[in-house]
């Protein structure tokens, strides 16, 4: 018997598991029977709440697809992670507190029960680093993608995202190309394919196909991802709106030097048993 929560930020949902007391031991196998949205409990992502590794920080999260392969980051999860410890009284309002992800500590501090900032760190722009294969860093980037040439911006915010602009696609097209974007081999570890518009400077519509996941209601490094590409190009200001399927999240970055910040709710939607 495995108890969990139910929970999802903006429509991105997650099943979270308390691992504080007892290590996490679910293989691949069980995570994607867990994952199996009619025989199982459904999520795009799963999170485990564990002791921290890094000293400096008060927990750790882990973080897993429905495929069951591990993610380095999740910016809707971790507003959840935050919500579901402060509901167990490890975290307090209006406290900064770090947490340790796959990919490093971010910084949260609950404004509400409910509506949490993260500092998300510096999105990293240099290829290598994505991992992306391209000869020199770029604002823009020509790749080959199932018969078409798109034009992307890449990006990590902790996992690789490749943005494009959703107007310069025929109608259709993002459906199509989203997963094929995802498993690109030039991104040697997948990404996260996010389909942007931009509205103005300060308003951006996006929808995400999550590698390992696939289309979700909301992703926040994508969200992320894409004001940081578009900030990168003098496109848009230092703080903006993003429209997703699922609802909106505000990111805030002024660029290169300072960490960017996402701000957005967490939801609880259930408390259960899953009889494995």
């Amino acid at each position: 018997m495995l108890r969990f929560s139910k929970m999802h930020g903006l429509g991105n949902d997650f099943v979270v598991l308390d691992c504080r007391g007892t290590p996490f031991a679910l293989d691949t196998a069980r995570i994607r029977a867990l994952a199996d949205r009619r025989t199982g409990v459904g999520f795009d992502q799963l999170l485990s709440v564990e002791p921290a590794r890094d000293p400096s920080c008060a927990f750790y999260y882990g973080i897993w697809n429905t495929d069951g392969s591990p993610s380095g980051q999740c910016g809707n999860g971790v507003r959840c992670v935050a919500a579901w410890l402060h509901r167990a009284g490890a975290l307090a309002l209006g406290e900064d507190v770090r947490l340790e992800s796959p990919s490093g500590p971010v910084t949260v501090r609950l404004l509400a029960a409910r509506e949490i900032t993260v500092d998300m760190g510096e999105p990293v722009f240099a290829p290598a680093r994505i991992p992306f294969a391209a000869p020199a860093e770029a604002d823009r980037y020509a790749i080959e993608v199932d018969g078409a040439t798109l034009e992307i911006g890449a990006v990590s915010m902790g996992n690789p995202h490749a943005v494009v602009m959703a107007d310069t696609l025929a109608d259709g097209a993002p459906e199509r190309l989203g997963p094929a974007l995802s498993t690109h081999p030039r991104f040697a570890e997948g990404a996260n394919a996010g389909f942007l518009r931009r509205l103005d400077r300060g308003h951006l519509t996006l929808r995400v196909h999550e590698r390992g996941a696939g289309w979700t209601l909301a992703c926040g490094t994508g969200a992320c991802a894409a004001m940081a590409v578009l900030r990168r190009r003098g496109e848009v200001d230092d703080s903006v709106r993003v429209d997703l399927p699922g609802g909106a999240l505000r990111i805030d970055w002024q660029g290169p030097g300072h960490t960017l910040w996402m701000t957005g709710p967490a939801a609880f939607v259930f408390e259960g048993e899953w009889l494995d």
